[in-house]
């Protein structure tokens, strides 16, 4: 089994920054890849960034593009994201997920069912 732990959420005021971690430990497979998705209140939950398991190559969701930046760590079985310039709209839960053979690819990681373990989530609040 899989476990992801996310951590770093917080409240922050508009323009602001946060750094989301991702852990993952337990039986994690060699070629996984990692995403990150959110979930705001009422709404249901959207992609946000996945990453490969060698980490040069990203996608990113249009309304994060320019602001966020999502880097992994194949050491520490850990991601990053980094998210700038936040606005209000970013309010959520984000939670990070990973998936096993036969792994996502292409438009596959865009979404959540390509993605077979999956974090708690970390709530991130922007204020205005």
């Amino acid at each position: 089994q899989v476990q992801l732990v996310e951590s770093g959420g917080g409240l922050v005021q508009a323009g602001g920054s946060l750094r989301l971690s991702c852990a993952a430990s337990g039986r994690t497979f060699t070629y996984y890849n990692m995403g990150w998705f959110r979930q705001a209140p009422g709404k249901e939950r959207e992609f946000v960034a996945t990453i490969n398991w060698s980490g040069d190559s990203t996608k990113y969701a249009d309304s994060v593009k320019g602001r966020f930046t999502l880097s992994r760590d194949m050491a520490k079985n850990t991601a990053y994201l980094q998210m700038n310039s936040l606005r209000p709209d970013d309010t959520a839960v984000y939670s990070c997920a990973t998936d096993r053979p036969p792994y996502c690819s292409g438009s596959g990681c865009y979404s959540e069912v390509g993605y077979n373990y999956w974090g708690q989530g970390t709530q991130v609040t922007v204020s205005l």
